[in-house]
């Protein structure tokens, strides 16, 4: 009996994963293949091959939150929250990089694009970790502009947070993508 309760959790569990690694898979693709064609047809990178290119090759990129945003909004999809969020290492160093994911919503922010940015920032504050920010946004998503910024935990908090950061010897970069 023992035995045939292990094997159906461990189907059970297996069927789960699957699940698991499919909508991350999906998740993955970001804005969908026709925001992907509009992005790639202006000669733009997408925001994962920017990450690659940034990354030292062959090293690892531990990605957060990957699953943020995900059948949140009932009237819309918001891949990761429109943000790609984790650790690599560039050039030696273990950093956080925060990518904007353009083919989302134009990469325009979200309550939980903030709330992931601003978790992303907290790991490299308590790690001590160097963040370099991928930029590529149209800024706040105007039907939840008043969802991103009135309360000390929003969209201007951000910012506030790089300049402690800085201020603390954490460097913060900035790359624009046009």
């Amino acid at each position: 009996i023992l035995v045939c309760l292990l094997q159906e959790n461990e189907a059970q569990m297996k069927a789960l994963v699957d699940e698991l690694k499919k909508t991350v898979s999906q998740v993955s693709k970001g804005g969908g293949v026709r925001a992907i064609d509009r992005h790639t047809s202006k000669g733009k990178l997408l925001a994962r091959e920017r990450i690659d290119l940034l990354l030292d090759a062959g090293s690892p990129f531990l990605e957060l939150s990957q699953l943020a945003g995900h059948h949140l909004y009932e009237d819309e999809s918001v891949p990761g929250g429109g943000l790609i969020t984790g650790v690599g290492r560039v050039a030696g160093t273990e950093c956080v990089i925060v990518a904007n994911d353009a083919t989302v919503k134009g990469g325009s922010y979200y309550p939980i694009t903030v709330k992931k940015h601003l978790r992303a920032q907290e790991i490299g504050l308590q790690n001590n970790l160097p963040c370099i920010y991928l930029v590529d946004s149209g800024g706040a998503n105007l039907p939840h502009q008043a969802e991103v910024f009135p309360d000390r935990d929003h969209f201007g908090r951000i910012f506030y947070n790089q300049a402690n950061m800085s201020a603390l010897g954490i460097a913060q970069v900035g790359l624009s993508h046009i």
